[in-house]
């Protein structure tokens, strides 16, 4: 069954993902580019991001939704706290009225786990020490046209082995890789946190506070749990994946690094377009 679902996952996203890894590396290495390697692994990891921009921006625009709703749906809570069932019903009614469906800010997260896990599937295997010298036989049976073939990788991007890891390349050059990983981590979690108004508990509790003369009020468990899930999104994480970063391959954490840039400009410009609209 695993062996089954894995060749289902391989043929509709791994594959299709080494084919264009292999095209974008073989087009630039026809110019005479220098790391093209690394240079691929750049440009398909900012053509995943591009293509789930749509459902990036629908996340964002539910998310503003949701905050703008906050103060009806806290309504709702106060008047209906102890009927589950109506509170459900009149929640779900404005919901329907504003023309939005709340579970569709998870679509973002939902799509694109395929495609990433993918693109990190693929950097392990072509990534990976050749003990037995079949590594080259092995991508090329998954590569569609013979045109694709390849005879060696060259793993090598400006000072770096991106089949190596900081562990094993033991310069300092390389030890910065995990820094470098962990601190792009880290604002990539402050910027999304901030600008998404649905994981903002902070930015709500400071509104509802100033409505309220400024007086504390006990948190929701729910506002709890997602200030808990907050923190260990904004430190855990970025400490996780630099201790990774640590281990694994530099290419993939070239992945890594491309993915969080790019996250990063993409939540300033949504930012900088929501503010331009609401102030016409």
């Amino acid at each position: 069954m695993l062996q089954t679902l894995g060749s289902i996952f391989n043929t509709l996203f791994a594959n299709p993902i080494l084919n264009v890894l292999v095209l974008i590396s073989d087009f630039l290495r026809s110019f005479g580019i220098m790391g093209s390697f690394g240079f691929a692994i750049i440009s398909v990891t900012v053509i995943i991001r591009a293509a789930l921009h749509p459902f990036f921006q629908k996340q964002i625009k539910t998310a503003q939704v949701m905050k703008d709703l906050k103060p009806k749906l806290d309504v709702l809570q106060k008047k209906y706290k102890k009927d589950p069932q109506k509170l459900q019903k009149e929640q779900l009614a404005l919901y329907q009225k504003e023309g939005i469906n709340p579970a569709s800010g998870c679509l973002f997260a939902v799509v694109q786990i395929p495609l990433i896990y993918g693109l990190f599937q693929v950097l392990r295997f072509i990534l990976e020490v050749d003990k037995d010298g079949t590594l080259v036989t092995r991508i090329n049976e998954r590569l569609y046209h013979p045109g694709l073939f390849i005879q060696s990788i060259d793993p090598n991007f400006f000072v770096y082995n991106l089949g190596l890891s900081p562990q094993l390349g033991a310069t300092w050059y390389y030890y910065a890789i995990p820094v470098i990983t962990s601190g792009l981590q880290f604002l990539q979690s402050k910027v999304t946190l901030s600008q998404n108004p649905m994981t903002d508990v902070s930015a709500i509790s400071q509104i509802e506070d100033e409505k309220k003369g400024s007086k504390k009020k006990e948190s929701s468990t729910s506002e709890e749990f997602q200030k808990a899930m907050n923190t260990q999104m904004k430190y855990f994480f970025p400490v996780m994946i630099g201790y990774f970063s640590f281990s694994l391959p530099i290419g993939i954490s070239l992945y890594w690094n491309t993915f969080s840039i790019f996250s990063i400009v993409q939540h300033y410009i949504s930012k900088n377009k929501a503010d331009k609209l609401k102030k016409v």
